[in-house]
């Protein structure tokens, strides 16, 4: 060990006493400098404009476009010209023989080397120390272990690259070769990715070698044990190979004798990445404050619940507009979706099933193929793609497996259990396009539980779920391609018919009743209101002037303000009415707090406000109220809102005030606590309604929903995957102190490098 230290201090002495390791180190110096400040000049600038930060940490460091992500872009950069003489100067010189004469071992250079780039990579995750001990010192609860895991993910790029330049230097006398190898290879494992993709087997292998991105997990916060062993592999792999090279350099070895030990050494890091790469084999550590990067607890303990094995089949219709997202050359981007989940689940297998048949969601095959078959329609898409036809099944071989006509022959994943259970995770028509995780964690927890079961009432005029029409409720309920639709978040959906002698199922948990246009008869009611006396939980939407509906929601002690709601506002109509969540409505979902805090709002047209008429044993809680900085009375008097100006008339009975146009019932029934839900506008979670016509003003209609169901189903959907709120919200520099660090950091430090290095080496050329 002692030769080794040895070696590496002369190598460090060489180092220092030239130029180039000077250079680079008030470079990096300089360029890391400019990049933190530029950081934290956002953080500051944000707090400064009143918007406020939230994970600042991350925002400085640990980001997409924080400090650590930039050092890695331009790391790549520096290394060929540290390592591009640590063989190739001893091989140029001829001092190479003095070491082979020595009683030194090529394992022993080889180390000393490697160990002299450990000093100096150290040196310069010195230089970001300085940044951290900075944000340390002026961010509020600094996330520091998230930003260890980055330092370290840093510090192991810096040595894979380091063995990666031993190896190329090793191989030539001429180090400007040796620095323009270890480019080239450095771009050809970045690019191995992609290479051999569509071959099963291969494609696992090559897509482990690759460093491009590798990373990226750590520099978030999640270190993974695949990560850090892929490293150590291929730092272990170039030292091996850069010691083969010098022993076959002193034994004079054959040329198939050295060539197949440098295969052998390949081979087995190969095998070994692809052994630690499986998730069987894969450990994790989230270093991050809030576990932003794992699961959330509730997805944890579903995940926990899935016991046996478990098989998701993903179906990629060639002629479907999302094929790409599946083909083979992508499968192992597209296993990275699912990569949260088998991380709790390492026994789930994947599958990938293609095959070709008419989409439901791609009308340019109609354009590009008219009048074409779909088996022609097929070959011009596996042309284009160079795809061959023979990997994809037919509509009857297809059908013959699975009927996906109901999914429209999209992308489309289904999950099957051991005991048989299955359930569709489908893709969305929004730009995120693939499920989240309250999606996914929804699909795993109704296999797992019954979760509720929503009945819509129908044949009295009611908002329907199967229409197409502006007011129904078919966006919100039932469409497969809506992310939020309660179909997509683990709610059974269903029409209710309660006439002749159909009975309400005993597996219904709720029952909408949207806006009846026609009174129920008393066969029909008696159902009704069994189902009301045993609990059961409702939600009543109506609109200003329905006696029908009014007659209805009297029976639980609730009755509208005459007239509807209005709320003059600059080039809106009047009737148009903002409403936001109470402060009484943060205890029933997370997400009215939510949208308090973001400041959303919820549209209303021809809206009646609510309130309690007489006690029917009900607890009544509000939960929308008219916005109390903005004008709003019961108009009883206007019709025409585009035409006229509504105006405040005392004696007809309009008040001005705030109102409430949603309440939240609740008592207690046995040992359940029934709840019910009253909507004064039935349009706002219509079809069209959740787009109200505002032109300055924006809205969150959506989020009324989950919130109501979160609340009527006891908080069981949506799953609530919310996650604590960061801490490292606030900075303690201003302005001027941003420009204080700026010149220090990027003016004093490199410039005491700089000259520090200039004395050095004109004593040293004295010398």
């Amino acid at each position: 060990m002692r030769r080794i230290y040895k070696i590496a201090k002369a190598e460090l002495f060489t180092l220092f006493y030239s130029p180039i390791a000077w250079m680079i180190l008030v470079v990096f110096t300089f360029q890391t400098g400019m990049a933190f400040v530029e950081h934290l000049q956002e953080v500051v600038r944000a707090q400064d404009t009143g918007w406020g930060n939230a994970f600042i940490t991350s925002n400085i460091f640990s980001g997409e476009r924080g400090l650590f992500a930039t050092i890695q872009k331009y790391l790549y950069l520096y290394m060929p010209l540290l390592t591009m003489g640590l063989m190739s100067r001893e091989l140029s010189s001829g001092s190479i023989k003095l070491l082979y004469s020595s009683p030194v071992t090529s394992s022993q250079i080889i180390r000393g080397k490697f160990l002299a780039m450990m000093t100096y990579s150290f040196m310069l995750i010195g230089v970001i120390l300085v940044y951290v001990i900075i944000g340390l010192c002026t961010v509020d609860n600094f996330d520091l272990p998230s930003v260890w895991s980055g330092l370290l993910s840093i510090y192991l790029l810096m040595l894979a690259y380091s063995a990666i330049g031993l190896f190329m230097s090793s191989l030539t006398s001429y180090q400007v070769v040796a620095a323009l190898g270890t480019l080239v290879l450095l771009g050809a494992l970045s690019y191995m990715n992609k290479i051999w993709q569509d071959i099963n087997f291969v494609r696992d292998i090559t897509y482990w070698l690759s460093i491009s991105g590798r990373c990226n997990e750590m520099i978030s916060g999640l270190i993974c044990s695949e990560d850090v062993l892929y490293f150590a592999i291929v730092v272990c792999m170039f030292l091996s190979l850069s010691i083969m090279k010098l022993q076959s350099n002193r034994t004079h070895a054959s040329f198939s004798a050295v060539w197949s030990k440098y295969a052998l050494v390949v081979a087995g890091a190969m095998m070994l990445g692809y052994a630690t790469s499986r998730p069987m084999l894969m450990a994790y550590y989230d270093a991050t404050e809030t576990k932003r990067n794992t699961l959330t607890p509730n997805s944890q303990e579903i995940m926990s619940h899935l016991e046996g094995g478990m098989t998701i089949t993903t179906y990629v219709n060639l002629l479907d507009r999302e094929y790409y997202n599946g083909i083979p050359s992508q499968v192992n981007e597209d296993k990275e979706r699912l990569k949260q989940y088998i991380r709790f689940k390492p026994e789930t297998k994947l599958k990938y099933v293609y095959y070709y048949d008419k989409p439901s969601n791609n009308p340019r095959l109609n354009f590009v193929y008219p009048k074409k078959s779909l088996a022609e329609m097929a070959k011009g898409e596996a042309n284009i793609r160079d795809l061959d036809l023979d990997l994809f099944m037919t509509p009857a071989e297809i059908k013959k497996k699975v009927n996906l006509t109901d999914e429209g022959n999209t992308f489309v994943r289904l999950v099957e259990r051991e005991n048989g259970q299955k359930a569709w995770l489908r893709i969305y028509e929004d730009m995120m396009k693939f499920p989240s995780e309250a999606e996914v964690t929804a699909v795993f927890k109704r296999m797992i539980m019954k979760l509720p079961r929503i009945a819509f009432l129908e044949g009295h005029g009611e908002r329907k779920i199967e229409g197409e029409r502006i007011k129904d409720y078919t966006m919100f309920s039932s469409v497969k391609t809506f992310r939020y639709a309660l179909t997509n978040q683990g709610c059974d959906v269903e029409t209710l018919d309660l006439s002749g002698d159909k009975q309400i199922p005993k597996e219904v948990d709720i029952i909408v009743i949207a806006d009846m246009k026609q009174a129920m008869d008393s066969v029909e009611r008696k159902k009704l209101d069994a189902y009301i006396a045993n609990g059961g939980n409702l939600v009543i939407t109506l609109k200003p002037g329905s006696e029908i509906m009014e007659s209805f929601i009297g029976e639980f002690g609730v009755k509208t303000v005459p007239g509807q709601l209005v709320q003059p506002k600059q080039d809106v109509a009047a009737n148009v009415v903002m409403c936001v969540p109470t402060e009484e409505a943060k205890a029933l979902a997370p997400i009215y707090e939510n949208m308090l805090e973001r400041r959303q709002w919820v549209g209303m047209v021809i809206a009646a406000g609510l309130v309690q008429s007489e006690d029917k044993g009900f607890k009544v809680t509000p939960v929308l109220q008219t916005v109390d900085t903005m004008k709003s009375w019961n108009e009883l008097q206007t019709i025409d809102f585009v035409n006229d100006s509504a105006t405040v008339d005392v004696a007809s009975g309009e008040k001005m005030g705030v109102y409430h146009p949603a309440l939240a019932l609740t008592r207690k029934v046995g040992k359940k606590e029934q709840r019910i839900m009253i909507l004064g506008d039935a349009d706002c979670i219509s079809n069209g309604g959740m787009t109200p016509p505002y032109r300055r003003y924006g809205s969150a209609n959506f989020s009324m929903i989950p919130g109501m169901f979160h609340w009527l189903s006891y908080g069981t959907v949506p799953v609530d995957v919310s996650r604590p709120r960061p801490t490292d919200n606030e900075i303690s520099l201003t302005k001027d102190s941003v420009k204080m660090v700026r010149y220090g950091l990027m003016g004093l430090i490199p410039g005491i490098l700089l000259i520090g290095s200039a004395i050095l080496l004109i004593r040293r050329k004295r010398k």
